[in-house]
């Protein structure tokens, strides 16, 4: 590992300033990327820069998943940054982020197959590796409730045309002021649609065997880089992830030690590891997190239901070099402050995650000075 390039400080406290990927942090707290539906028309507002700024107590914000493209727009009421009046709207936001000293990430979130028509621009399509639906069903303000529907197999001008997509949008993020951007490889969506074996049944050099199955991955990784420059670049991924249909199978740690490998060779920004364990899903071995932190060699990120107590074990240990952390931060602004002085959390409102408005979103109270 470029220790110089990967962390700076020999310090390893929670609460201390560190330099990671080049990026200068209050602390090594992160704010986990989380979806909330709050973007009407797609577009960022002045009530999601009030809700980032609330949150800029962290090291690092990392937004909720966001377009790169209209064929990525899956869920109702998401983000895009692929117009000049989204990154007029981003610009707002990181501002804001940035007056009380945080950096922030946008996470671009291609949904692939988890995607519905009625939540689609006209004259977008729902596409996928392969023509195969997703189980289950998608939520859509027009009609509520709808089966996911089979999404139409790319085809190698869309995948090319999809990476360009990528690389378009992550100039945008520079230009809205974003210190970096962050490639969505989990949770089912289009990247990792193509890492899977179930999702990815494709004959040509997009599918078959892992280094197929990675080839979109890192072309997108790859080409990102080169825009942008690699320190800008993180990725999310998530090994035994079963969100959005996506089935644990025989070679996971295998193919994304592999995937955690050749992305090393990039020499991005950080690699971001996702645990689902607490929401239901099997729980990463730690072995796997390991091969592959050791595998890519550069700066980590873990996430999976931390505490404070736990988050700075994990740094003690070297396992990680920064802690992200989800619905906590999303119940409470002023997590970092929290957790320092020992305070008690505010519980999340599940009921009010993903509608419109202010309730449970910019409400939440602060106590920590």
């Amino acid at each position: 590992m470029n220790e110089e390039k990967a962390v700076t400080q020999n310090n390893r406290d929670l609460y201390s300033p560190a330099t990671v990927a080049g990026h200068r942090l209050q602390n090594r707290i992160v704010m986990a990327p989380m979806t909330r539906n709050r973007a009407i028309e797609n577009l960022p507002n002045a009530l999601m820069a009030e809700y980032y700024a609330q949150r800029a107590l962290a090291g690092l914000i990392i937004t909720e998943g966001t377009s790169p493209s209209p064929e990525g727009l899956g869920y109702p009421r998401i983000p895009g940054l692929f117009s000049e009046a989204q990154v007029a709207g981003w610009k707002g936001v990181t501002g804001a982020v940035h007056s009380r000293g945080a950096k922030i990430f946008v996470q671009f979130m291609h949904t692939g197959r988890i995607g519905h028509p009625h939540n689609l621009p006209q004259g977008a399509q729902v596409l996928a590796p392969s023509a195969i639906a997703a189980a289950g069903e998608i939520y859509t303000d027009r009609a509520g409730m709808q089966p996911h529907p089979a999404p139409r197999a790319m085809s190698l001008d869309d995948i090319a045309r999809t990476r360009q997509d990528f690389v378009k949008a992550a100039q945008n993020a520079i230009a809205a002021g974003f210190d970096g951007v962050e490639l969505h490889g989990a949770n089912g969506y289009l990247l990792e649609q193509f890492i899977r074996p179930t999702s990815n049944q494709r004959s040509d050099d997009y599918g078959g065997p892992i280094e197929n199955r990675a080839r979109f991955v890192l072309e997108v990784a790859r080409a990102t880089a080169e825009a942008i420059g690699a320190s800008r670049v993180g990725i999310r991924l998530s090994p035994y992830g079963v969100f959005n249909d996506m089935p644990p199978y025989a070679e996971m740690e295998a193919d994304y030690t592999y995937l955690a490998e050749q992305l090393g060779k990039l020499g991005l920004a950080y690699l971001h590891i996702v645990d689902h364990s607490a929401m239901g899903a099997p729980a990463v071995p730690e072995q796997i997190k390991q091969a592959m932190r050791a595998a890519f060699g550069g700066p980590v990120i873990l996430v999976g239901a931390y505490d404070a107590q736990r988050a700075q074990d994990d740094l003690n240990a070297g396992r990680a070099d920064l802690i992200a952390v989800g619905c906590d931060f999303l119940a409470n602004p002023d997590l970092p402050a929290r957790w320092q002085q020992g305070l008690a959390l505010n519980a999340p409102d599940f009921d009010t995650f993903y509608t419109p408005g202010e309730k449970g979103y910019t409400d939440y109270p602060t106590r920590a000075a």
